[in-house]
Protein backbone atom coordinates (compact mmCIF):
# COMPACT_ATOMS: atom_id res chain seq x y z
CA UNK A 1 0.00 0.00 0.00
CA UNK A 2 1.43 3.38 -0.72
CA UNK A 3 -0.12 6.75 0.24
CA UNK A 4 0.93 10.35 0.20
CA UNK A 5 0.51 13.29 2.29
CA UNK A 6 0.81 16.65 1.48
CA UNK A 7 0.93 19.89 3.72
CA UNK A 8 0.78 23.55 1.57
CA UNK A 9 1.85 25.95 4.56
CA UNK A 10 2.12 29.62 4.73
CA UNK A 11 6.05 29.56 3.91
CA UNK A 12 6.45 25.99 3.12
CA UNK A 13 5.38 23.22 1.40
CA UNK A 14 5.67 19.67 2.59
CA UNK A 15 4.95 15.75 1.12
CA UNK A 16 5.41 12.51 2.45
CA UNK A 17 5.38 9.25 1.05
CA UNK A 18 4.90 5.89 2.63
CA UNK A 19 4.99 2.53 1.96
CA UNK A 20 3.20 -0.39 3.69
CA UNK A 21 3.70 2.50 7.04
CA UNK A 22 7.01 3.49 6.76
CA UNK A 23 8.36 6.76 5.13
CA UNK A 24 9.90 6.28 1.34
CA UNK A 25 10.48 9.65 0.60
CA UNK A 26 9.81 13.46 1.85
CA UNK A 27 10.55 16.85 0.72
CA UNK A 28 10.23 20.22 2.16
CA UNK A 29 10.37 23.26 -0.15
CA UNK A 30 9.53 27.17 0.25
CA UNK A 31 6.40 27.58 -1.31
CA UNK A 32 6.31 29.39 -4.99
CA UNK A 33 3.32 30.42 -6.89
CA UNK A 34 -0.24 29.18 -5.78
CA UNK A 35 -1.14 26.42 -3.28
CA UNK A 36 -1.51 24.22 -6.41
CA UNK A 37 1.63 24.93 -8.50
CA UNK A 38 3.16 24.53 -5.07
CA UNK A 39 1.56 21.56 -4.35
CA UNK A 40 2.08 19.79 -8.01
CA UNK A 41 5.37 20.64 -7.84
CA UNK A 42 6.63 19.31 -4.30
CA UNK A 43 4.92 16.15 -4.94
CA UNK A 44 6.73 15.37 -8.36
CA UNK A 45 9.91 15.67 -6.68
CA UNK A 46 9.01 13.47 -3.73
CA UNK A 47 7.62 10.79 -6.57
CA UNK A 48 11.02 10.81 -7.78
CA UNK A 49 12.55 10.74 -5.11
CA UNK A 50 10.72 7.44 -4.62
CA UNK A 51 11.08 6.04 -8.02
CA UNK A 52 7.21 6.58 -8.31
CA UNK A 53 4.79 8.12 -10.48
CA UNK A 54 1.33 9.55 -9.13
CA UNK A 55 -0.55 6.70 -10.38
CA UNK A 56 1.58 4.21 -7.95
CA UNK A 57 0.05 6.34 -5.12
CA UNK A 58 -3.24 4.79 -4.04
CA UNK A 59 -4.43 7.37 -1.62
CA UNK A 60 -3.59 11.53 -0.76
CA UNK A 61 -4.59 13.50 2.00
CA UNK A 62 -3.93 16.74 1.49
CA UNK A 63 -3.83 19.82 4.66
CA UNK A 64 -2.13 23.08 5.75
CA UNK A 65 -3.25 26.34 4.56
CA UNK A 66 -3.62 25.23 1.02
CA UNK A 67 -5.13 22.03 1.39
CA UNK A 68 -8.26 23.21 -0.97
CA UNK A 69 -6.14 23.49 -3.93
CA UNK A 70 -4.27 20.41 -3.82
CA UNK A 71 -5.49 18.82 -7.08
CA UNK A 72 -4.44 15.51 -6.49
CA UNK A 73 -5.79 14.89 -2.87
CA UNK A 74 -8.26 12.21 -2.34
CA UNK A 75 -9.19 13.92 0.76
CA UNK A 76 -7.91 16.92 3.00
CA UNK A 77 -8.08 16.95 6.60
CA UNK A 78 -7.34 20.10 9.25
CA UNK A 79 -3.52 20.64 10.49
CA UNK A 80 -4.58 19.88 14.06
CA UNK A 81 -5.33 16.74 12.99
CA UNK A 82 -2.77 15.72 11.05
CA UNK A 83 0.28 17.22 13.52
CA UNK A 84 -1.58 15.22 16.35
CA UNK A 85 -1.62 12.16 13.61
CA UNK A 86 1.83 12.58 12.46
CA UNK A 87 3.50 13.33 16.21
CA UNK A 88 1.37 10.01 17.49
CA UNK A 89 3.00 7.89 14.68
CA UNK A 90 7.10 8.79 15.79
CA UNK A 91 5.41 7.69 19.40
CA UNK A 92 2.47 6.73 21.03
CA UNK A 93 3.52 8.18 24.25
CA UNK A 94 3.31 11.60 23.05
CA UNK A 95 0.82 13.68 25.07
CA UNK A 96 1.60 17.66 23.82
CA UNK A 97 1.85 18.91 20.47
CA UNK A 98 3.47 22.20 20.23
CA UNK A 99 3.16 23.27 16.63
CA UNK A 100 5.50 25.96 15.17
CA UNK A 101 4.44 27.15 11.98
CA UNK A 102 5.46 29.70 9.63
CA UNK A 103 1.95 32.19 10.55
CA UNK A 104 0.70 30.32 13.33
CA UNK A 105 1.41 28.54 16.70
CA UNK A 106 -0.69 25.42 17.69
CA UNK A 107 -0.88 23.36 21.16
CA UNK A 108 -2.57 20.39 20.64
CA UNK A 109 -3.29 17.36 23.59
CA UNK A 110 -3.79 14.13 22.74
CA UNK A 111 -5.43 11.14 24.89
CA UNK A 112 -3.88 7.42 25.39
CA UNK A 113 -5.40 6.40 21.92
CA UNK A 114 -3.37 9.34 19.71
CA UNK A 115 -7.11 11.47 19.68
CA UNK A 116 -6.97 15.35 19.71
CA UNK A 117 -9.01 16.35 22.70
CA UNK A 118 -8.03 19.81 23.11
CA UNK A 119 -6.34 22.70 20.84
CA UNK A 120 -5.81 26.20 20.65
CA UNK A 121 -3.98 28.15 17.97
CA UNK A 122 -3.05 31.88 17.98
CA UNK A 123 -3.38 33.04 13.99
CA UNK A 124 -3.84 36.59 14.81
CA UNK A 125 -0.47 37.64 15.72
CA UNK A 126 3.23 36.69 14.02
CA UNK A 127 4.74 37.06 17.17
CA UNK A 128 5.35 33.32 18.53
CA UNK A 129 5.62 32.07 14.84
CA UNK A 130 8.43 31.31 12.22
CA UNK A 131 7.58 34.26 9.93
CA UNK A 132 8.41 36.30 13.95
CA UNK A 133 12.16 34.27 13.52
CA UNK A 134 12.33 35.21 10.28
CA UNK A 135 11.92 39.22 10.58
CA UNK A 136 14.12 39.29 13.44
CA UNK A 137 17.04 37.76 11.18
CA UNK A 138 16.88 39.77 9.19
CA UNK A 139 16.90 42.65 11.31
CA UNK A 140 20.01 41.27 12.86
CA UNK A 141 21.75 40.27 9.42
CA UNK A 142 21.51 36.90 10.80
CA UNK A 143 20.68 33.81 9.25
CA UNK A 144 17.55 32.21 10.12
CA UNK A 145 19.36 28.33 10.41
CA UNK A 146 22.10 30.02 12.54
CA UNK A 147 19.96 31.61 15.32
CA UNK A 148 19.77 28.54 17.26
CA UNK A 149 23.51 28.20 17.37
CA UNK A 150 24.36 31.71 18.18
CA UNK A 151 22.37 31.93 20.88
CA UNK A 152 24.27 29.51 22.33
CA UNK A 153 27.09 31.77 22.71
CA UNK A 154 24.91 34.23 24.58
CA UNK A 155 27.02 35.46 27.60
CA UNK A 156 24.43 38.18 29.34
CA UNK A 157 20.51 37.57 30.48
CA UNK A 158 18.34 40.40 28.41
CA UNK A 159 15.09 40.78 28.83
CA UNK A 160 12.74 41.86 25.79
CA UNK A 161 9.52 43.45 26.98
CA UNK A 162 7.88 43.73 23.31
CA UNK A 163 6.10 40.69 22.11
CA UNK A 164 4.35 41.97 19.24
CA UNK A 165 6.75 42.18 16.04
CA UNK A 166 6.83 45.62 15.11
CA UNK A 167 8.03 46.24 18.99
CA UNK A 168 10.75 44.07 19.02
CA UNK A 169 12.39 45.09 15.98
CA UNK A 170 12.63 48.39 17.51
CA UNK A 171 13.41 46.97 20.67
CA UNK A 172 16.03 45.08 18.74
CA UNK A 173 17.53 48.45 17.00
CA UNK A 174 17.69 49.61 20.41
CA UNK A 175 19.62 46.74 22.07
CA UNK A 176 22.20 46.70 19.14
CA UNK A 177 22.57 50.60 19.70
CA UNK A 178 23.20 49.83 23.25
CA UNK A 179 26.05 47.53 22.06
CA UNK A 180 24.24 44.44 23.01
CA UNK A 181 26.34 41.21 21.66
CA UNK A 182 24.33 39.64 18.87
CA UNK A 183 24.03 36.05 20.67
CA UNK A 184 22.58 37.72 23.73
CA UNK A 185 20.16 39.32 22.19
CA UNK A 186 19.25 35.94 20.25
CA UNK A 187 18.81 34.23 23.33
CA UNK A 188 16.40 36.72 24.62
CA UNK A 189 14.47 36.30 21.23
CA UNK A 190 14.08 33.05 21.62
CA UNK A 191 12.64 33.45 25.85
CA UNK A 192 10.63 35.95 24.77
CA UNK A 193 8.99 32.96 22.13
CA UNK A 194 9.19 30.54 24.22
CA UNK A 195 7.06 32.79 26.70
CA UNK A 196 4.49 33.36 24.39
CA UNK A 197 3.97 29.52 23.33
CA UNK A 198 3.91 28.18 26.53
CA UNK A 199 1.38 30.54 27.62
CA UNK A 200 -0.83 29.02 24.75
CA UNK A 201 0.00 25.73 25.48
CA UNK A 202 -1.06 26.31 29.55
CA UNK A 203 -4.66 27.34 28.06
CA UNK A 204 -4.86 23.46 27.10
CA UNK A 205 -2.76 21.65 29.84
CA UNK A 206 0.23 20.48 29.11
CA UNK A 207 1.28 17.27 30.05
CA UNK A 208 4.73 14.91 28.77
CA UNK A 209 5.81 13.12 26.77
CA UNK A 210 5.84 17.31 24.70
CA UNK A 211 7.51 17.56 21.15
CA UNK A 212 8.04 20.25 19.12
CA UNK A 213 6.97 20.10 15.67
CA UNK A 214 7.63 22.26 12.28
CA UNK A 215 10.67 24.57 11.07
CA UNK A 216 10.95 26.14 14.26
CA UNK A 217 11.47 23.12 16.04
CA UNK A 218 14.67 22.90 14.22
CA UNK A 219 16.51 25.88 16.36
CA UNK A 220 18.01 24.55 19.45
CA UNK A 221 17.31 27.84 21.19
CA UNK A 222 13.83 27.81 21.14
CA UNK A 223 14.23 24.12 22.53
CA UNK A 224 15.82 25.03 25.39
CA UNK A 225 13.76 28.31 26.33
CA UNK A 226 10.40 25.89 25.85
CA UNK A 227 12.17 23.62 28.11
CA UNK A 228 13.04 26.56 30.56
CA UNK A 229 9.55 27.73 30.18
CA UNK A 230 8.05 24.65 30.97
CA UNK A 231 10.13 23.27 33.46
CA UNK A 232 9.67 19.94 31.78
CA UNK A 233 11.99 17.92 28.92
CA UNK A 234 10.97 18.21 25.05
CA UNK A 235 11.18 15.38 23.41
CA UNK A 236 13.27 15.26 19.91
CA UNK A 237 10.83 13.43 16.69
CA UNK A 238 12.60 10.25 15.17
CA UNK A 239 12.05 12.13 12.06
CA UNK A 240 12.40 15.69 10.16
CA UNK A 241 9.60 18.07 12.68
CA UNK A 242 8.84 20.27 9.73
CA UNK A 243 7.53 17.12 8.07
CA UNK A 244 4.86 15.88 10.55
CA UNK A 245 1.92 17.42 9.39
CA UNK A 246 2.74 16.14 5.86
CA UNK A 247 3.79 12.68 7.70
CA UNK A 248 0.13 13.10 9.66
CA UNK A 249 -1.94 13.44 6.28
CA UNK A 250 -0.34 9.90 4.80
CA UNK A 251 -1.06 8.19 8.06
CA UNK A 252 -4.31 9.39 7.68
CA UNK A 253 -4.31 8.29 3.63
CA UNK A 254 -3.05 4.88 4.57
CA UNK A 255 -5.77 4.71 7.46
CA UNK A 256 -8.93 5.97 5.14
CA UNK A 257 -7.37 3.24 2.26
CA UNK A 258 -7.39 0.59 4.99
CA UNK A 259 -10.85 1.17 5.85
CA UNK A 260 -12.33 1.24 2.48
CA UNK A 261 -10.70 -1.89 1.66
CA UNK A 262 -12.38 -3.29 4.83
CA UNK A 263 -15.33 -2.82 3.99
Amino acid sequence: MIVAGCDIGSLTSKAVILKDGEIMASRVMRVAGSPRQTAEKIMTLTLEDAGLAMEDVDYTVGTGYGRKQIPFASKVESEISCHGKGAWWSSNTIRTVIDIGGQDAKAIKLDEDGKVIRYVYNDKCASGTGRFLEIMADALEVPLEDMGKIAGQATEVIDMSSQCVVFAETEIVSLVNDGKEIPDILKALNRAMANRIVSLAKSIGVEQEIVITGGVAKNIGVYEALEERLKMPVQHLKVDPQINGALGAAVMAGEMLASQKVQ
